[in-house]
């Protein structure tokens, strides 16, 4: 499982930041990709990646500012022209609008999708846990920016335990059908009478790893919310150490605030991303330093940088 940035700049794109876009990749466990939020020239920075677009299969949006949503109609459009592998549905969740936005690109530039798009829009009462399946569970709620903004909270499941399979083949335990049985929970006795008893060759289920994405959004309580305990917390910095006002004015945190935020939720790693363009690359140094005077684990993105989680 991995954290993939393509665009961790805030409003407008500038030389060393695209606007806001990264991916979760979900390759060994379903298979998938999943997208959160898709500003301007996503497409052109997937090409620098080894992400194939078909393998995006769901996409959040966390609200409908520019540099969040501008890139989606086009992504969606290139989506269709890998020919030569299978067309696959796309799930899109977020703010009330998003269907409006996309269908009406769509109809305007005369495009045509080889693909469906089920929608699933939601305003601040219908939010929760909005998508569940067998291994993962996405839950969302409202921020504090200037407009409807909302962060998630993506929960895997636990994990089940591991067979020893060393130790059984020590035990005598012949390769087959017997190891699935014992991985099933099932006692087995073998041909010579020795009893294996499951639960010793099978270790304890394991913990789901959960990711924290944040949309725009002022220092708020539903922040802390979503990330309680993440592994990942994913935090906007639009804004350094003593810009708190100008922060709050223009709906948006400052470095300082979020590592305030990972510190309260007690999580576990901090990512600063939607950096202002103003913020060359000492300033960014030291936005990175300030922050982790209050939450150690804090880290600045990059574009195309890629966490494993």
């Amino acid at each position: 499982m991995e954290i993939q940035f393509l665009g961790t700049g805030a409003g407008q794109p500038a030389k060393a930041r695209n606007v806001s876009s990264l991916v979760l990749k979900l390759l060994n466990e379903i298979d998938e990709v999943w997208m959160f939020d898709c500003g301007e020239g996503t497409q052109r920075q997937i090409l620098e990646t080894n992400i194939r677009p078909r393998k995006v299969r769901k996409i959040f949006i966390t609200h409908l500012h520019a540099d969040h949503v501008l890139g989606l109609p086009g992504f969606l459009a290139s989506r269709s022209f890998q020919a030569s592998e299978e067309q696959t549905d796309i799930d899109i969740y977020g703010p009330i609008g998003i269907r409006s936005l996309v269908l009406s690109s769509i109809k305007q530039t005369g495009t045509r999708l080889p693909y469906r798009i089920h929608f699933h829009e939601f305003d601040g009462k219908s939010l929760g846990q909005i998508l569940e399946t067998d291994k993962f569970t996405v839950y969302a709620e409202k921020l504090d920016h200037t407009i409807f903004c909302v962060g998630y909270r993506i929960v895997q499941k636990d994990l089940e335990g591991t067979l020893d399979a060393q130790a059984l083949k020590d035990a005598g335990v012949p390769f087959g059908p017997l190891f699935g049985k014992i991985k099933d929970g099932k006692d087995v006795i073998l041909e010579n009478g020795t009893k294996i008893i499951a639960k010793n060759y099978v270790s304890a289920p394991r913990k789901g790893k959960v990711i924290t994405i944040l949309g725009d959004t002022r220092k708020c309580h539903a922040s802390v919310r979503l990330g309680l305990g993440a592994d990942i917390l994913v935090h906007e910095s639009t804004y350094g150490k003593g810009d708190e006002k100008l922060a709050r004015n223009h709906g948006h945190s400052t470095n300082m605030q979020a590592a305030q935020v990972a510190k309260d939720a007690s999580a576990q790693r901090l990512l600063l991303n939607h950096i202002s363009a103003r913020f060359l690359s000492r300033d960014v140094r030291q936005l990175e330093a300030d922050a982790r005077t209050i939450f150690n684990n804090s880290k600045i993105v990059w574009d195309l940088e890629e966490v494993e989680i």
